[in-house]
C-alpha cells in the first residue's frame, strides 16, 4: 500500500519507494496515448537512475550542471532521477522539432549558453538528429544505451533540503526564460502541499499529457507519483493535441484520481470531443482536476461540468489553482464552485500548505485592502533560491519587503485582489494597458475579441500596447482564424473586433492583424506569449492575413500572407 513520502529530498524519496514497493508499476508511457509501449516499477527506475548516477560521477563534479533533451518517455524520468542521484544539477529543455523547431533550437542554445552544462543527456536517436545542428557543449550521452550494470559504482550523496536540485526555466510568457533555482527542499514541501491539498487517495493513478521539461508537467505529471506512490500514465502533448478524446479514455482506462492541464485545454476537450466519442468515457473516478498555468475562466469550466456529467464528471472536482516557477510550482488552490467568481474572474483559492499571499501596492509595496488590486507576493518553502547566474535579478524578485517585515516575499509579477483570504488573479504587471489614464487587462480584450465573429479562434487571440503616446497605450489585437478568409470576410471580422472592442472597453484600437492558426506564440504550457507578438509587430516580422491600422498613423512593416 502506497503513501506519502516523509522525507529531505527526492534521492530518498524513490529510494522509499524502492523499497517499500519494488515491484509495484511506477510509470508506463502510452504511444500515441493509447498504446503501452514501456511501462517500469519502483525498483527498476531506482536502478537505472542509479546506473546514469554512477556514468554522471565519474565524469561530472557535484553542483555541475547536465542539460535533459528527451522526446516525451520514461529515458527522461530516469535520467532526472540519475541526475540527483549524482547530485548532479538537472536542466530540462524541450527537444527542437515540429513548427517551431527554430523557436525551441533558439532556447536550447539561450538555456546552454546561461547554464554552461558538463554534459547533456538523451537517447541515441535525438543526439544524432541534433548533436550537429545543437553545438552544446559538453560530454553528449545515450542513457537509453548505457549498461545498466554501472549500478553497481554507484556512491550515495550528500544531498538535504537544501541542495540545488534542477534549474527550471521560465516559460518565456512575458520575458527571456531565466533559471529558477529548485532545491530538494522546494520540492519536497510543494509536492506535499499540492498532494495533501487534491485529497489524494492512496494508490491514486495520475495521467498526464503535459510537457516533461515544464514546471506543471514535471512536477505534477512526473514526481506528485513518486511521493504519493502511485502509478502514473503519461502521453506527449502532441498525442493529445492531435486527438483531445485520448486524455479522457486514459483517465477512464486507469481510474485515474489525478489529471490537468492549462485551462485552454478543457476548452479543446469540449470543443473537438464528439457526443459519439463520449459514450465509452467513465469520469467518476477523476476527483483532481486541476487548472493552472493560464488564467482559469468560470465559463470554461462550466461547459466542460456540462458537457461531461453525463459521463461520470463532477464539477466538483475542478481544482482552480495559482503557482509559477519561482514558487516551485503550486501557491494556491480550492475546489471549484460556482459562486465562487468575482468579476468573471474564478477564485484560485487559499494558500496550500505552509505558504503565504499577501496583495501589495505595485508603487508602494504597503498591503493592499481586502478588494483593493495589486501585485500579488507570496512567502513561504516553496519559494525557490532565486534566478541562476542573476544575483540582481534575484534580489529584487525573491527579496521584496512587505511593510517592514523581516520575511521575504516574492515579487511574482502578477496582479491579484485577495476577497476574504481567497485569491482572485486579474493579469501581469507588465501586460496591464493602460488607455487616458484608465487600466485594461488584455485578457478582458481578448475575451470580448474571441466573441466578436466565429471565425476567431479562441484562447489564440492577443492584445498588446505597440506604442504609446500622452494618450496612454496604443492597443493592438493579433486574432488567429479558423480558416483563411478573404478579402471581404476579413473586412468584416476587423470591423467586428473594432466594434465590439469599442463598445465592450471604450477602446479606440491602434491597429488588428489576422493571422493564421498557429501563428501565434504560446509557451510550452499554452500560455500566450504577448511580448513576442509585440515585438513581431514593431519589428514587421508579424506574418499576416490582412492587416489594418488607424487612419493617421504609420502602418507597421508586417509581412502580409496571401
Amino acid at each position: 500500500m502506497s503513501s506519502a513520502f516523509l522525507g529531505d529530498s527526492l534521492v530518498e524519496m524513490l529510494r522509499y519507494r524502492a523499497e517499500v514497493q519494488p515491484h509495484d508499476r511506477a510509470y508506463t508511457f502510452l504511444h500515441n496515448g493509447e498504446q503501452e509501449v514501456a511501462s517500469v516499477s519502483w525498483c527498476e527506475l531506482d536502478r537505472q537512475s542509479r546506473a546514469i548516477a554512477a556514468h554522471l560521477q565519474a565524469r561530472v563534479a557535484a553542483g555541475q550542471r547536465a542539460l535533459l533533451l528527451y522526446p516525451s518517455g520514461l529515458e527522461f524520468v530516469a535520467a532526472f532521477f540519475g541526475c540527483l542521484y549524482a547530485r548532479v544539477v538537472a536542466v530540462p529543455v524541450q527537444v527542437p522539432q515540429g513548427g517551431r523547431a527554430e523557436a525551441a533550437l533558439e532556447r536550447l542554445r539561450g538555456i546552454a549558453d546561461d547554464a554552461t552544462p558538463a554534459a547533456v543527456l538523451t537517447t541515441a536517436a535525438t543526439r544524432h538528429r541534433l548533436h550537429e545542428t545543437a553545438p552544446v557543449r559538453g560530454e553528449w550521452v545515450a542513457t537509453d544505451q548505457m549498461d545498466e550494470r554501472a549500478e553497481q559504482q554507484w556512491r550515495a550523496p550528500e544531498v538535504g533540503r537544501d541542495t540545488l536540485a534542477f534549474l527550471q526555466y521560465t516559460s518565456g510568457s512575458t520575458a527571456r526564460p531565466r533559471g529558477v533555482m529548485v532545491s530538494h527542499g522546494n520540492l519536497v514541501n510543494n509536492l506535499s502541499a499540492a498532494f495533501h491539498s487534491g485529497d489524494t487517495p492512496a494508490g491514486g493513478a495520475s495521467v498526464s499529457w503535459l510537457p516533461m521539461t515544464h514546471d506543471m508537467g514535471l512536477i505534477e505529471g512526473v514526481l506528485q507519483p513518486v511521493f504519493g506512490g502511485c502509478p502514473a500514465y503519461l502521453m506527449s502533448p502532441g498525442a493529445f493535441l492531435q486527438r483531445p478524446v485520448r486524455w479522457l479514455q486514459a483517465i477512464t482506462r486507469y481510474g485515474a484520481v489525478r489529471s490537468g492541464a492549462p485551462n485552454f485545454a478543457f476548452d479543446l476537450v469540449v470543443e473537438r470531443v464528439p457526443v459519439e466519442q463520449r459514450e465509452s468515457l467513465a469520469l467518476e473516478t477523476w476527483t483532481a482536476a486541476y487548472s493552472g498555468a493560464e488564467p482559469v475562466r468560470d465559463d470554461t469550466l462550466r461547459r466542460f461540468s456540462e458537457a461531461f456529467s453525463a459521463y461520470g464528471f463532477d464539477g466538483a472536482a475542478f481544482r482552480p489553482c495559482y503557482g509559477l516557477a519561482e514558487s516551485t510550482l503550486l501557491v494556491t488552490t480550492r475546489h471549484w464552485q460556482a459562486d465562487a467568481v468575482s468579476d468573471g474572474v474564478v477564485s484560485c483559492g487559499r494558500p496550500a500548505g505552509d505558504m503565504k499571499v499577501a496583495i501589495a501596492d505595485v508603487a508602494t509595496g504597503r498591503l493592499c485592502a481586502d478588494g483593493e488590486i495589486g501585485e500579488i507576493r507570496v512567502s513561504g518553502p516553496s519559494v525557490a533560491l532565486g534566478y541562476w547566474n542573476r544575483p540582481e535579478e534575484t534580489e529584487h524578485t525573491f527579496h521584496g519587503q512587505l511593510d517592514a517585515t523581516s520575511e521575504r516575499w516574492l515579487r511574482t509579477g502578477d496582479l491579484g485582489v485577495s476577497r476574504n483570504g481567497e485569491l482572485f488573479v486579474t493579469g501581469r504587471i507588465k501586460d496591464l494597458l493602460i488607455v487616458r489614464g484608465l487600466k485594461h487587462f488584455p485578457q478582458d480584450i481578448e475575451r470580448t475579441v474571441e466573441r466578436s465573429h466565429k471565425a476567431v479562434r479562441p484562447g489564440a487571440v492577443v492584445a498588446v500596447a505597440v506604442s504609446t503616446s500622452a494618450r496612454g497605450d496604443h492597443v493592438a489585437v493579433i486574432a488567429e482564424l479558423h480558416l483563411r478568409a478573404g478579402r471581404d470576410a476579413s473586412d468584416q471580422i476587423i470591423a467586428a473586433i473594432r466594434q465590439v472592442v469599442a463598445d465592450g472597453h471604450g477602446i479606440q484600437l491602434h491597429g488588428i492583424a489576422l493571422v493564421a492558426a498557429g501563428t501565434v506564440p504560446k509557451t510550452p504550457s499554452g500560455k500566450l506569449q504577448r511580448f513576442l507578438c509585440r515585438d513581431a509587430w514593431r519589428s514587421g516580422t508579424l506574418a499576416s492575413c490582412a492587416l489594418w491600422s488607424e487612419p493617421g498613423t504609420t502602418t507597421p512593416r508586417a509581412r502580409q500572407v496571401h
